[in-house]
């Protein structure tokens, strides 16, 4: 899943893009209101990490901006960010009343500085997990079964080994089934702006997931790209 993160402190910044990472996060940083509403029009993200007290503005206008942002439903010539994209505010500021003033302006969580990566990551997956309609921590299809938390993957009962990257694809395609991705789609959900990506790679991670789970649960739409049916075949 791809977060951006919004933290015009270097260390803070550099700390969660490295901690989230090391939980399987594509993660790209922004340090303002304005370079986060550009990646905010730019890109999609599946969630947002949100200071309040940024150099050039107050975070809570850009969460403001943000959820009164139309929908980007059918925009070609002006990019539009997505309004429901979840936020977690992520803030020194921890009075009660401006939690309450925060989720009041529509951030989906509030958590004050310091605070532990733990619940930072588990806060994220609960956003994350109400933002694809689940209720259950664990993804299951057919006889796979996928849980973020521990990033295991089960087939029939048994633990399938998969790598970093293999586990980041099956849960992109996992949470889309029934929809076709195109490998751009993939790919924008997989890497952050610095990362190098080969030419190949999400077919190679594909042909991997179908060599250890069986060659008919993922399908290639020729032309268009991947997806997993909405029922498994017998």
């Amino acid at each position: 899943m791809r977060i951006l993160v919004v933290e015009d402190d270097a260390g803070i910044a550099s700390g969660l893009r490295t901690n989230l990472q090391q939980r399987g996060y594509a993660v790209d940083v922004c340090d303002g209101v304005a370079s986060a509403w550009s990646a905010l029009r730019a890109e999609r993200f599946d969630a947002v990490l949100l200071d309040l007290g940024l150099a050039d503005g107050d975070g809570g206008e850009l969460l403001r901006r943000l959820r009164l942002s139309p929908d980007a439903a059918g925009a070609s010539a002006t990019a539009l960010p997505d309004p429901s994209t979840p936020v977690l505010i992520v803030t020194a500021r921890d009075q009660v009343h401006q939690r309450i003033a925060g989720l009041d302006l529509g951030a989906d969580d509030y958590l004050p500085k310091p605070f532990d990566v733990d619940e930072l990551d588990a806060r994220l997956r609960a956003l994350l997990r109400r933002a694809a309609g689940r209720s259950s921590p664990t993804i299951r299809h057919g006889d796979i079964e996928l849980d973020p938390a521990t990033r295991v993957v089960r087939q029939g009962g048994s633990a399938v080994e998969m790598s970093p990257r293999e586990f980041s694809v099956l849960l992109v395609l996992l949470e889309a089934r029934g929809r076709v991705l195109s490998r751009q789609q993939i790919e924008e959900r997989l890497y952050s702006w610095d990362a190098a990506i080969e030419s190949n790679a999400v077919e190679v991670h594909i042909h991997h997931l179908r060599r250890k789970l069986g060659s008919a649960c993922i399908q290639t739409m020729r032309g268009v790209g991947y997806f997993m049916p909405q029922e498994v075949s017998p």
